[in-house]
């Protein structure tokens, strides 16, 4: 047998079928769902007559759209219930959100962490607290960072709600295999260095498309001497490089020696081959901080922020450009002079015990006495209950709120800012979260992104700050990667002793329709598209961009046109409509092509709302030098067509679309010409595959139950 990667051997251990168009049909062993991305694929379910084909590998949980206040006092006093009276949840649409979770895993019989669950928390802190995460395992999430459960040995990335409904189906899912890349990480880390640094650095490097088509394998010595909350906060960033996913082999040790004698397989041959190699040396990195609106934006704290005049790529200085402005920084202004009015420390990638530990050994250092800035304010969101009881369990609640910071209830909070935890405008942000898009935090928000010690040393300064310095004022030893102080570890609760938690019945019958006809549809499948193009210049236009997360709140896939590009479009002080934006002047109102000269278009977050808004204002062919890799599926997932060409020929399209050329969109010619114009067709390859009419055909390749127990790996 030829050598193999990590991926390979974990994917094609998972192959249920391969399609001549390229695709693969993928088992999927695990699948976290949260309130999100999830309503419209439960409908979906529920309009055909299905049923979940395997609720016994699906675990749900509320934490993105929940409030992270406090709501004990004491111990002693009983708490309030935060879903069940939704007195806790005081935004109509976010109660919507999370009731109509609850009524959905009632209904179809999974296993659920609600508020009320002392195992609820982020989806991707929950799954390797509880077990839900193995070696050598599939699993998926509504949800890009999904790549987190990577650390553990795992194939796992983000899909959209369309193909959320897809896996609750049929416990599969159609994707494209990837490239191979591996990132060798040597060296002795350096002082003040942290996972977080390890993986800003890394997509300062490569570039936020640099992992574009590839799952990441991350390998070295420095990686194997990570602990893995540690690795989980490396893979965890995997899609802010472009990645599909991010996995490390799991290591062999006194814990593994109870594990399958499959797990010790899951390492990539010596002598296999990878599309792309990247060697790290760990003593170049320093702590790291990020000046722009872009995880590749990043410099380390010692810096200043850099002139665009010295980008050399015309995109990336226009990047550069528009970042600046938004960011209300200077080139040539020093890191350590920003001054900061919040400070978050929390999210999937940062909010473990491992996170809070070092944030409070910082806490520690600046002294007994010390107090948050003046005029910051500081919040602490652990990843978890769990993480949050051990953590008090600790006493690291109490050096924090000693020192002025807010300790708050588990979620996503300010990661996503879909709850009260946001940015006003204008208002800068130290931040451990991974995202530092426009608007993330907040419409008109400013966002750093760093390491938990760092965001503590800006906490305590009311700068950024250089961790560094409070390390070497401390007498007290940090706390390692690989080690913990000496405390009980708070008891694993067995799975049907909380109420939130929906055992699923045996013998559940489903009602399906399993004929797969072109009705399973949307009306909207073309041959030919002819219409105007609207061209956008910018690189890196992520999700958050094409639709904010305020809209993220509905319950339905339509109406959604109205948050399309809404930060563009809008005021984000007053609300009021611009104007300016180029789809809201004629004739581009009408456009039903976009044609982006920059590269990574839809980068950035799962949410096929981007999609779904883009469908809903008449946008029917994206085309672009590359794409975010769940945004490219959910077009898919909705007859969109996204296109991919060079930078040169998108920049040509961008020139006629300017000048009102209209544009025709061939798909059995596979060709790009313009209307009225004796010019070369520009040629393309079609993928548009209507994949969710391989939902009744999969149903049906199932029914032979000896084949479906063959892939019952855990």
């Amino acid at each position: 047998m030829p050598a193999q990667t990590l991926y390979d051997k974990i994917w094609n251990a998972h192959v249920v079928s391969a399609q001549q168009n390229g695709l693969d049909l993928i088992y999927v062993d695990r699948h976290l769902v949260h309130e999100v991305s999830s309503p419209q694929a439960f409908d979906g379910l529920r309009a055909a007559g299905r049923v979940v084909r395997r609720p016994d590998c699906t675990l749900a949980t509320v934490d993105h759209n929940v409030p992270c206040v406090n709501f004990i006092l004491h111990q002693l006093i009983e708490r309030p219930p935060r879903l069940g009276g939704k007195a806790a949840i005081k935004d109509p649409e976010s109660r919507a959100q999370c009731a109509a979770l609850e009524k959905n895993v009632k209904e179809f019989g999974l296993s659920y962490f609600g508020l009320e669950d002392k195992r609820q928390g982020i989806v991707h802190v929950i799954g390797p607290e509880q077990g839900f995460t193995l070696p050598g395992t599939t699993l998926v999430c509504g949800d890009s960072h999904t790549s987190t459960h990577g650390a553990f040995g795992a194939l796992a990335f983000g899909i959209g709600t369309s193909e959320v409904e897809h896996v609750l189906a049929t416990q599969t899912i159609l994707q494209k295999k990837s490239k191979n890349m591996r990132i060798n990480i040597e060296g002795a880390l350096p002082p003040g260095v942290t996972p977080k640094d390890i993986i800003l650095h890394i997509i300062g490097r490569i570039s936020a498309s640099g992992g574009n088509g590839c799952v990441i394998e991350y390998a070295g010595s420095v990686v194997r001497a990570l602990s893995m909350e540690a690795r989980m906060s490396v893979c965890n960033m995997s899609i802010e490089a472009g990645a599909r996913a991010g996995m490390i082999a799991p290591d062999e040790g006194e814990d593994w020696d109870k594990a399958e004698a499959y797990w010790r397989t899951l390492h990539s041959d010596v002598d296999a081959k990878f599309d792309v190699e990247v060697e790290i040396e760990v003593a170049d990195i320093a702590p790291c901080v990020t000046w722009g609106t872009s995880p590749q934006d990043v410099v380390p704290i010692t810096g200043t922020v850099p002139d665009p005049a010295g980008f050399s790529n015309l995109d990336r200085r226009r990047a550069a450009e528009r970042a600046l402005e938004y960011m209300g920084l200077v080139p040539g202004t020093s890191m350590t002079d920003i001054k900061v009015d919040n400070v978050f420390i929390g999210s999937c990638t940062n909010g473990r015990i491992e996170d809070l530990r070092a944030a409070a050994d910082v806490v520690r250092a600046a002294g007994v006495e010390a107090k948050v800035a003046p005029g910051v304010r500081a919040m602490v969101v652990p990843g978890s209950s769990r993480v949050k009881r051990q953590a008090e369990a600790e006493g690291l609640d109490a050096v924090f709120r000693r020192a002025g910071f807010e300790w708050r209830e588990a979620g996503c909070s300010m990661c996503v800012g879909m709850n009260e935890d946001q940015l006003a405008a204008g208002k800068r942000c130290a931040s451990t979260s991974n995202r530092n898009f426009e608007g993330r935090q907040g419409a008109g928000g400013r966002t750093h992104l760093m390491s938990p010690a760092m965001a503590a040393a800006a906490a305590m300064r009311g700068t950024l700050a250089d961790v560094r310095q409070f390390q070497q004022k401390s007498s007290q030893p940090t706390i390692g990667l690989d080690s913990a102080p000496p405390v009980q570890q708070p008891a694993a609760i067995p799975l049907d002793s909380v109420a939130d938690v929906i055992i699923p019945t045996a013998g559940i019958q489903p009602a399906v329709k399993e004929e797969a006809s072109l009705a399973d549809l949307p009306n909207k499948v073309f041959r030919v598209l002819k219409g105007i193009a609207a061209p956008m210049y910018i690189e890196n236009m992520d999700t958050d961009m094409i639709i904010p997360k305020q809209f993220l709140k509905t319950i339905v896939r339509t109406g959604l046109a109205c948050g399309l590009f809404y930060n563009f479009r809008n005021d984000v002080n007053t609300g009021q409509p611009a104007r300016d934006f180029i789809l809201d002047q004629p004739p581009y109102d009408k456009a039903v092509i976009i044609v982006s000269t920059g590269k990574n278009f839809g980068c950035g977050s799962s949410r096929e709302h981007a999609a779904w808004s883009l469908d809903d204002f008449g946008i029917r062919c994206v085309i672009a030098p590359s794409f975010g890799e769940i945004f490219r599926n959910n077009c898919f997932q909705n007859c969109m067509l996204p296109i991919e060409l060079s930078v040169e020929e998108c920049r040509e399209l961008a020139r006629d679309a300017e000048a009102g050329i209209e544009l025709v969109v061939d798909l059995e010619r596979e060709e790009i010409t313009r209307a009225g114009r004796e010019t070369a067709p520009i040629r393309f390859k079609n993928g548009l595959v209507q994949a969710r009419v391989f939902i009744g055909w999969v149903r049906r390749y199932w029914c032979d139950d000896a084949r479906w127990r063959g892939y019952r790996y855990f």
